[in-house]
């Protein structure tokens, strides 16, 4: 009786872990391919269950998804002839996974990245060869990304590969000319400077020459109407003067050699030579 129940529980095992060796789920992430005996008989598999013949049958899986091959940087020639370090990375996809794995060693991943690399790398090679420095940094760059594209496309497709993008990240120049292009933007920007110079130096010129003249205008019209004013206050004063000497010309008269006295005998130590009966003193002499 133990012994029956012994070989029912055994059979019971085997039969459980038949069945779960008999199922395989396949994600929507992923491309599989089954095989009888070593030899592909199924590899349109949708996301699903499925089933498989244990022993007999086995399953290998695929990444599905949209791949990144980020290359090392290769240096390529320009058209001028000159080198240029160029960083690049490839989005790619398998598209036909039965391809895909007897054209790359049972799918190996690592040798379709280098092929790719290879494919990739000669067709921008050929690109940049076309182009002058300028024209693959700004001109021509998306450009040339599409080219490399569409040509790799064409050959990679026999692998069951199907690229999505090519994309150049980085352009570096090589030291040579990184030193040139330095030396041309040195020169560049010190022309600019001394243009920017001279405009300055010609504008402080022109405003201080402005200036200059608005001083002597400004001058020139304040002497005019000092004199103006001067010659105004001079023919009032005058007109006073002579408003009062007709008044009174005899105490004008006075006043005026008072005035003269003043000026004259300012300090004790002035000395004034004249003679005694001169104009100048007819108010020191007696009245008779």
């Amino acid at each position: 009786m133990f012994d029956m129940k012994t070989s029912g529980l055994i059979a019971a095992v085997i039969i459980l872990v038949g069945g779960l060796m008999s199922i395989f789920i396949v994600d929507e992430r992923e491309l599989v391919l089954k095989f009888r005996l070593g030899e592909i008989v199924k590899s349109d598999y949708e996301a699903g269950i499925y089933f498989k013949i244990p022993l007999v049958n086995n399953i290998k899986k695929f990444d599905k998804r949209i791949l990144t091959l980020d290359a090392r940087p290769a240096i390529y020639l320009t058209k001028e002839k000159k080198n240029v370090n160029v960083d690049f990375f490839v989005k790619w996809r398998i598209s036909n996974v039965e391809t895909f794995y007897k054209s790359m060693s049972g799918g190996n991943e690592r040798i379709a990245a280098e092929r790719l690399y290879t494919v990739v790398n000669d067709g921008l090679r050929d690109q940049f060869s076309k182009r002058t420095i300028k024209e693959v940094i700004a001109g021509e760059r998306e450009k040339l990304m599409d080219e490399s594209l569409i040509v790799a496309n064409e050959q990679v497709g026999k692998f069951g590969i199907k690229l999505v993008d090519v994309r150049v990240k980085r352009i570096d120049f090589s030291q040579d000319i990184s030193n040139s292009v330095y030396r041309r933007m040195e020169a560049e920007r010190t022309r600019v400077a001394k243009d920017y110079r001279s405009r300055g130096a010609e504008a402080a010129e022109k405003i201080r020459a402005d200036a200059d003249r608005q001083r002597t205008v400004t001058l020139a019209n304040a002497y005019r109407d000092a004199e103006k004013i001067r010659g105004d206050g001079d023919g009032k004063s005058a007109e006073i003067y002579a408003k009062a000497y007709n008044k009174d010309r005899e105490f004008y008269s006075f006043y005026r050699s008072l005035t003269a006295y003043k000026n004259s005998f300012d300090n004790q130590s002035d000395i004034l030579v004249i003679d005694p009966s001169s104009e100048f003193f007819k108010y020191f002499k007696k009245s008779k």
